[in-house]
């Protein structure tokens, strides 16, 4: 199935059946629908709802097509009817199932009636996709994320690790829910195939963190060009691929519905704010992620599609620091960054050191500044810094 029909479609459909609020939707396109001609066929499926209402589209793959009559049929059930149609049969292309949250859209593809819990968080029942999701600053935001209420999408490389992390917060039973992409955010086939998976099993896309990076130290009789290129890949290149795919999503929301906005956000670095001594890749990369998100801001305000960075301090506790093969702190001291350090903890006082907050940051530090981003309507392209007081604007 093209990823044009389900990333312009699905997302067209989540907001056009959203009255009161914004609705969670999921596409299926299994081969017994692909046959299913009418309403008569479509309830004869085991899995379907027999007393649910059922709007039935005619057969195109044409997305504007689809679209244009999609809104006069729409306005048309919405004349009668106080309430959206559960199921939208798009004739030889598939199935949109629409609910108020991803656990009642299981029972509508048939699931069992569970126990689940509503939460009343700051972020709920949106769509969020986190890149480098499985681990580190990224599966704390993730935690966060679902605590309040997120479908939250981890995409990662790592699979054994992003897998374990859904399972973990499906096993709370909450009404949103956790999903794993395996993505490689250097790839654009991954990256608009992350998009569209993740708009196929929750219907659209409210916000994504790009938090994918990799950090190397060296100075520049150590760096090597290929570990140069890798770094600014990933880094930077990963940014702009998230936004891109992810932007053409948010834009067909905000076509239907004036009151939406959507988020791009950036994890950078205080790194990305002030030169790095011999870590000068990761730092040009996150210099360049600033200016990337100052000129997307600038492009996608005008669709209320908001581009922030959020400029994290130093993750002690996290594996980028504290790793003990690969962990900056071992790699500071390899590198000599440091002078007279001669262990590891000598290493990390001095950076404690350089904070007036007197520690590291912590993901309850960042994912308060995204909450922010996310809230407000009114700022965009900003570089927020969250270092403990260690990098200050001017």
């Amino acid at each position: 199935m093209s990823t044009l029909i389900i990333n312009r479609v699905v997302p067209a459909i989540r907001m056009m059946t959203s009255l009161q609020k914004v609705m969670t939707a999921r596409f299926d396109n299994r081969k017994e629908l692909l046959s299913v001609d009418n309403e008569e066929d479509l309830l004869e499926l085991n899995f379907i709802k027999k007393s649910a209402g059922i709007l039935v589209v005619d057969e195109t793959t044409d997305p504007d097509e689809i679209i244009y009559d999609l809104k006069v049929k729409l306005s048309a059930w919405f004349d009668s009817r106080i309430i959206h149609p559960d199921y939208i049969l798009l004739k030889g292309v598939g199935l949109v199932v629409i609910a108020e949250n991803a656990a009642s859209l299981d029972i509508l593809f048939g699931a069992k009636e569970e126990n689940v819990i509503s939460v009343s968080g700051r972020v709920q029942d949106k769509i969020a996709i986190i890149t480098g999701g499985a681990q580190g600053f990224g599966g704390g935001i993730a935690e966060f994320f679902y605590a309040q209420g997120a479908n939250v999408v981890i995409a990662d490389l790592n699979e054994e690790v992003g897998e374990k992390l859904v399972a973990t917060l499906n096993a709370h039973k909450q009404t949103n829910q956790a999903y794993f992409v395996k993505v490689n955010v250097v790839s654009p086939e991954s990256v608009e195939e992350m998009v569209a998976a993740t708009v196929k099993h929750f219907g659209g896309l409210d916000v994504i963190i790009s938090n994918a990076g990799i950090l190397r130290a060296g100075g520049l009789d150590e760096m090597s060009p290929e570990t140069f290129s890798l770094m600014t890949d990933v880094n930077y290149k990963g940014y702009f691929l998230c936004a891109k795919y992810a932007s053409a999503v948010m834009k067909e929301q905000t076509l239907f519905r004036s009151d939406y906005y959507a988020d791009i956000i950036q994890i950078n670095s205080k790194s990305g704010l002030k030169g790095s001594n011999r870590n000068f890749a990761y730092s040009g990369g996150k210099f360049g992620g600033i200016g990337l998100t100052q000129s997307f801001a600038m492009e996608l305000m005008p669709h209320r599609i908001k581009v922030n960075s959020i400029c994290p301090g130093n993750f002690f506790e996290g594996p980028l620091w504290s790793d003990p093969e690969k962990g900056l702190f071992v790699q500071y001291l390899k590198a000599g960054k440091v002078p007279h350090a001669k262990h590891i903890e000598d290493v990390k006082k001095f950076y404690e050191a350089q904070v007036p907050a007197g520690r590291g940051c912590r993901v309850i530090d960042v994912v308060r500044a995204i909450f922010y981003v996310m809230e407000q309507e009114y700022e965009t392209g900003q570089a927020i810094p969250v270092t403990g007081g260690q990098n200050m604007l001017n």
